[in-house]
């Protein structure tokens, strides 16, 4: 939709609403504003789906879908803005039939709840949606736990429904935001995407969340709406575009299962007296360290340069220590300050495996056979040399 039709749309509502005797209480018939939550898709950024509201007007003809979740792939720099946390992201206005077809067609289900709001309730949100598209107000730099898509939704409801709304969580007492992404990747079988988010995520993620901070996830809002009727926030719910649930497939080739089958592998072939298999094993030393160091270096940057609260104070570079990318080639250098260097790594690795539990940071259980495997290394190192 057009900056041109928004602005037309907006100039009818207008007119409805001084031409029209007693416009207020008229409008609460002919004005809907319902809260449309969208099923999660196989990319990893539909993963935990999607919130949008619509707007559907039987004076002006107009059936309108407000969507805070759009970005421009065209922006300059736009994978470094997006690694860090600078991305631009705004609301647009659609159609809902076409809003409608490109979830239908990515098998994504939608389901519709039509809020209960007075008439100056929906007027005031049509006014500040009509308002909130315009050119010089629709950009926000999106936030994936306290600015995106579905939290803009929940303050529009909370700001402008008349009646003070005091919401009860779904979900039980003490969860984090961490939990909560869990709860949503478990459902959906990402064991992988949730490995690298626990990577990713430093310790402010385990936060325990207030109710409205819980509202972060659009299934979350969905169903708090729904528990919560017995304030009347809703008038009806329904599946617009019903999704037949998927079985999630059983598969082997979980983190766990990858990581403890090659420090299995690798226990096993250091017992060979075969020169190529210790070749291989060494060069697999390096690629190893080199690997960790990188990603130890990759947490310091989202850290200390991104805009990610979220990303920092990682506990994970308890492990994955920066220097190792150095290390890996003196794998093979007959010093003491090496030798050195990997009684410190091995001993490291060990305390952080045995304080595991007691970490202000909920760490991901896959990591443990990899981080064994650091210990398996480093002392080998040693105790060769």
């Amino acid at each position: 939709m057009t900056k041109k039709n928004i602005t037309f749309l907006f100039f009818i509502f207008q007119l409805s609403f001084f031409i029209l005797p007693g416009a207020e209480a008229q409008d609460s018939s002919h004005i809907q504003v319902s809260l449309l939550t969208c099923t999660s898709g196989e990319e990893l950024y539909s993963t935990f789906g999607h919130t949008a509201i619509r707007i559907v007007d039987s004076s002006s003809l107009t059936d309108v879908v407000f969507n805070y979740g759009t970005f421009n792939f065209d922006d300059p720099n736009f994978y470094t803005k997006f690694i860090r946390g600078k991305l631009l992201y705004f609301i647009s206005a659609d159609n809902f039939n076409d809003f409608k077809d490109e979830y239908q067609s990515s098998n994504r289900g939608i389901t519709e709840q039509i809020l209960n709001l007075s008439a100056k309730d929906k007027i005031d949100i049509l006014e500040f949606l009509y308002n909130n598209v315009k050119e010089e107000n629709k950009y926000y730099k999106y936030d994936f736990i306290y600015d995106n898509c579905t939290t803009r939704i929940r303050d529009i409801i909370l700001q402008h429904k008349k009646n003070n709304i005091d919401f009860i969580s779904v979900l039980p007492k003490g969860f984090t935001f961490r939990n909560a992404i869990h709860d949503c990747l478990d459902k959906t079988g990402k064991c992988w995407s949730k490995l690298g988010i626990d990577i990713l995520l430093g310790s402010p993620t385990d936060k325990i969340m207030s109710v409205n901070e819980s509202l972060f996830l659009p299934e979350n809002l969905m169903k708090t709406l729904d528990k919560n009727n017995q304030q009347h926030l809703i008038i009806s719910s329904k599946q617009l575009y019903p999704l037949n649930p998927t079985q999630n497939r059983f598969s082997i080739f979980t983190p766990l299962n990858i990581f403890s089958f090659i420090l299995l592998m690798v226990i096993f072939l250091n017992f060979s007296d075969s020169v190529f298999i210790k070749n291989f094993i060494t060069g697999l030393d390096g690629l190893l360290f080199c690997f960790v160091g990188l990603l130890g270096i990759g947490l310091v940057f989202m850290w200390t340069s991104t805009d990610h609260a979220m990303c920092k104070y990682n506990y994970n570079l308890l492990w994955a220590l920066p220097t190792h990318c150095v290390m890996a080639f003196f794998i093979n250098k007959k010093s003491r300050w090496v030798n050195y260097y990997f009684i410190a790594t091995a001993i490291i690795t060990s305390v952080v495996i045995l304080i595991w539990a007691f970490l202000p940071q909920e760490m991901n259980l896959s990591l443990i056979p990899f981080l064994l495997l650091i210990v398996y290394r480093s002392t080998h190192k040693v105790l060769k040399k």
